[in-house]
């Protein structure tokens, strides 16, 4: 009994396996290298936040991108050998300044290790988080001219909705360890206390940001304050102001990428490109699950069987 089981479970892992050769095809995004220097492209989209790798599921895709996500990358690009040069490719409003904050010290790391260049170019927009990764380790920086970029800044969303609570007939109440404990509570007013204690935290995220700039664009930080109230800029405004290095669209930055890399470039103008693309809801499903699946198939197998032989056990 014990020997079908372990066949059924080679065939079935061997079926899916068969499923997923044909249904990912030549679709992971990745173009055919034939020059051995290129170019490690990522792709950040969406709104930036703190976590391990995110994966969307067979029915949806996820709007955003995590720092996991981006640094696993950052780390691949490194551990490549044929990578000579790092472009980021942004188009985010922002997200976590933690986020920002992991991808900034991953994108030093690599500087640090591999000694090779890092571009980066801003499509819709490159804005708060998103500004503070571009900057934080480029050797250049591209935006359109309608970019909107800049927004360095953080802020801290609250609601009060006491009020509201007390006209639908809706009361609250909490036994804390301590006065600080429901801090942001939104069924009270918030306290002079807990508001200074939450600016004091704004404003130390605050001057990280504002130092990230200053070092990334190697100005000084009183000329970053300056700039930096919150308010976004186009990509022609924040070239004249010393926060975007050129006005240009994804393939100017491509080919400054390479030429800073010293990659031989092709007709085209522009250097080979090793990319990864957003994973298809298909493949979590088929890559993630498969051994969910198989595992399910052997613990049903072995369950009717050990069944099986009870009953015959019972019957004698």
């Amino acid at each position: 009994m014990l020997k079908k089981i372990f066949i059924s479970a080679v065939l079935l892992l061997a079926v899916l396996s068969f499923v997923v050769s044909l249904l990912k095809g030549n679709n992971n995004g990745e173009k055919t290298v034939t020059v051995p220097d290129r170019v490690a492209v990522i792709n950040i989209d969406g709104t930036i936040l703190s976590g391990g790798d995110s994966h969307d599921n067979l029915f949806q895709q996820s709007q955003g991108i995590t720092s996991g996500t981006i640094m696993r990358q950052i780390r691949e690009a490194a551990a490549d050998s044929s990578v000579k040069a790092l472009l980021l490719r942004i188009d985010s409003g922002g997200g976590s300044a933690t986020a920002a904050e992991e991808v900034a010290r991953e994108l030093r790391r690599f500087k640090e290790k591999t000694n090779k260049p890092v571009v980066a170019t801003m499509g819709n927009t490159g804005a708060s988080a998103a500004y503070w990764i571009a900057v934080c380790s480029s050797d250049k920086v591209y935006a359109n001219a309608t970019t909107l970029t800049g927004s360095i800044g953080v802020y801290m969303p609250y609601m009060n909705t006491e009020e509201l609570f007390k006209k639908i007939g809706i009361s609250t109440g909490k036994i804390k360890s301590g006065p600080y404990k429901d801090i942001m509570t939104n069924d009270r007013p918030m306290t002079p206390e807990e508001r200074a204690i939450l600016q004091n935290i704004v404003d130390e995220i605050y001057v990280q940001f504002v130092d990230a700039v200053a070092k990334g664009r190697k100005m000084e930080a009183s000329s970053v304050r300056r700039l930096a109230d919150g308010r976004v800029y186009t990509g022609l405004q924040a070239k004249n102001l010393g926060l975007v290095d050129e006005v240009g669209d994804y393939y100017d930055a491509l080919a400054a990428a390479g030429e800073l890399g010293g990659i031989k470039l092709g007709e085209d103008g522009l250097p080979p490109v090793k990319t990864q693309s957003k994973q298809q809801p298909w493949e979590y499903f088929f890559s993630a699950k498969i051994a969910e699946a198989v595992q399910t198939a052997i613990m049903q197998q072995l369950q009717g069987s050990l069944q099986g032989n009870a009953v015959q056990n019972v019957a004698r």
